[in-house]
């Protein structure tokens, strides 16, 4: 039993007896206790929370928010693969971050009291939380540690943006690709691989390559360079690297 959730039932059944929702909060209040965001509060505080807060599940292709649409809240990934993107008139897209269970999204337009600037949309089967603005507002003002977090948050967002920036500016297309293979393989592994791995894609290459701002061409491209010289294998969204090893040393 996590050990937040003995306490968590206690401030959940402080509630009136007559709501019925209590069982509900209760389990709302262990999946918010599973977020980094979280981590560090006490158990009542996360309890509270948990008023706040709606679970959704959605499916492959579905759209949980387009540019434009007003924005009441942020969204926690518990499981599945969500995309951000700009979308045009005509239909193209760019692919601004591919998220994953554990992170969030779209505080700071919660923050500027702004539409959201970007479309949301789920790459797999997804199940997020979504957490209201009003009760996340009112935990924010009696907790300045925990407004702390979110700006510690907010910033690394911003770094990780201009990181971004300087990879679109300044590395080549191959670069940008070796480079997203690596941080694949991290995300996916424990500690620093050494010898053969295999990567699965999470999602289609179109969508990788406009994530690394590239032409799904270029990107095909690309890989079909790497197979060449023998950096990696690729069967279909599974990629084979024989030496990761050599693979980060080709970077430079």
């Amino acid at each position: 039993m996590n050990p937040c959730d003995t306490v968590c039932r206690e401030v959940l059944q402080s509630a009136s007896p007559d709501d019925p929702s209590t069982p509900e909060l209760d389990r709302l209040c262990r999946l918010l206790g599973q977020a980094a965001l979280f981590n560090g509060l006490a158990c009542s505080d996360i309890a509270r929370f948990a008023r706040g807060v709606r679970e959704l599940k959605v499916a492959k292709g579905d759209i949980l928010f387009h540019r434009g649409d007003p924005c009441n809240g942020f969204h926690l990934i518990l499981s599945g693969q969500v995309k951000l993107a700009f979308t045009s008139a005509d239909g193209n897209e760019k692919v601004v971050d591919i998220l994953y269970p554990g992170k969030s999204f779209g505080e700071a337009v919660m923050f500027m009291d702004k539409p959201y600037v970007v479309m949301a949309q789920a790459l797999s089967d997804a199940t997020l939380l979504h957490i209201g603005k009003q009760m996340f507002f009112e935990e924010m003002a009696g907790d300045p540690l925990f407004c702390r977090k979110i700006i510690a948050g907010l910033a690394q967002r911003l770094h990780h943006l201009m990181a971004d920036v300087e990879s679109y500016s300044l590395r080549s297309g191959r670069e940008r690709v070796i480079g997203y293979l690596l941080r694949e393989e991290e995300r996916e592994g424990e500690g620093v691989a050494e010898g053969q791995v295999s990567i699965r894609l999470p999602t289609s290459k179109g969508t990788i390559a406009s994530r690394l701002n590239l032409t799904q061409e270029h990107f095909s491209r690309i890989l079909h360079e790497l197979t060449n010289t023998g950096l990696i294998q690729v069967e279909g969204r599974t990629i084979h690297i024989p030496d990761i090893g050599k693979l980060r040393k080709s970077l430079g």
